[in-house]
Order: C-alpha cells, then sequence, then structure tokens
C-alpha cells in the first residue's frame, strides 16, 4: 500500500516577504517606481484631495500610477484585473506597498486624470529613456516601441521628438479608452 506524507489546509504559514526586494534594480517594476517616486511632479494631486479634516485618508496617487501603469504594460487594462493583481501577484503588492485598491478606486483614478493621463505617462516613457532605465532594449506600449538612446531612430532635432511625443500620447489615449470599455465589458457581465 502507498504511502504519503500527511497535510493539513487547517494551519497557518507565515512566509516573510520584503516588499522593496521584490522591486529588483534592472527590472520595469523598478524603473516605474523610481520615475514616479523620485521624478513626477505630482502636485496636481493635492488639490484634488480634499480630506485633511474629514473623510477617509486616500490611497496615496503615486501608488495608483504605478499600478496602472505597470499593469497596461503588462497588458492588464481593466481596473479588475489590476485589482485582482494588487492582490495576487507580489509585484503588484511591492508596487502598490502592501494597499489593495479595489476596481472603483483604480477606474475613478484612472477617470480622474482623464486630461492628465497621456502626459503623464509619456512624461515617465521619456525620463525613462533619458535616465536609460530601458536596458537598450524596446518599450512597448500598445504596440509603441521606444528604442534604446544609442539607437538612430532617436536621435534628431526637437521637433522630430515632440512628434514622438505626440504619436506616444495619442497611444496612451487610446489604451486608456480601451481600459474603460473593459470596465464597461465586466460590469455588464456582472449585471
Amino acid at each position: 500500500m502507498a504511502r504519503y506524507k500527511h497535510y493539513d489546509y487547517d494551519q497557518l504559514l507565515m512566509v516573510p516577504v520584503s516588499l522593496e526586494n521584490q522591486l529588483m534594480p534592472g527590472t520595469l517594476e523598478s524603473a516605474i517606481h523610481h520615475v514616479v517616486e523620485e521624478r513626477l511632479d505630482l502636485s496636481i494631486f493635492e488639490e484634488r484631495y480634499q480630506n485633511d479634516e474629514t473623510g477617509r485618508k486616500a490611497i496615496d496617487p503615486k501608488i495608483l500610477i504605478k499600478v496602472v501603469l505597470f499593469g497596461y504594460c503588462r497588458g492588464l487594462i481593466s481596473s479588475r484585473s489590476l485589482e485582482r493583481a494588487c492582490l495576487e501577484n507580489i509585484t503588484f503588492m511591492a508596487l502598490a506597498c502592501g494597499e489593495k485598491p479595489d476596481h472603483i478606486t483604480i477606474a475613478a483614478f484612472v477617470s480622474s486624470i482623464d486630461n492628465e493621463i497621456g502626459s503623464l505617462f509619456t512624461k515617465v516613457l521619456l525620463i525613462c529613456e533619458e535616465e536609460d532605465l530601458l536596458g537598450g532594449t524596446h518599450f512597448s506600449l500598445d504596440g509603441v516601441k521606444l528604442t534604446s538612446n544609442a539607437s538612430k531612430e532617436w536621435s534628431g532635432t526637437f521637433e522630430e521628438l515632440k512628434k514622438k511625443q505626440e504619436a506616444l500620447e495619442r497611444k496612451v489615449k487610446e489604451a486608456v479608452k480601451e481600459h474603460r470599455a473593459a470596465d464597461k465589458i465586466y460590469e455588464l457581465r456582472e449585471n
């Protein structure tokens, strides 16, 4: 007769995880974390959050930007898929610093930055390119490729760079529209 090791689901398991150690240098998630924490001016959010005396504390916009940007880079465009990732994926947990934004919070945030999202994401990509955080490979967002700074296609005039920036902003806006459409499809399925 075969013998098996005994197993029991009625037990606790403690696994120590350092969120900071999950953001390994040289990875996309580390680059996004660095750019959002150190380089982006996010003062536009200060006046939007009027909860200093009353109301519940809000999730820091830096966390939401990191989650949304990393999610979009990984093909997660619906707020429900981003919510699930923050609960199940250790990299998303690290970027969210243990916060668990729900899909309503994520969708409301993306909608609230409708006018700024294109330029915000474009700034992130340009900063990554400027600091050589893309690692000499390419970065794709909905078919847009940013190649390394050694490439001939990225050397040129400021006018050419501005055209490329405008193209990036259009692509980011298209990705946001897809995000909203995916959220509506999920809502219709649930109802």
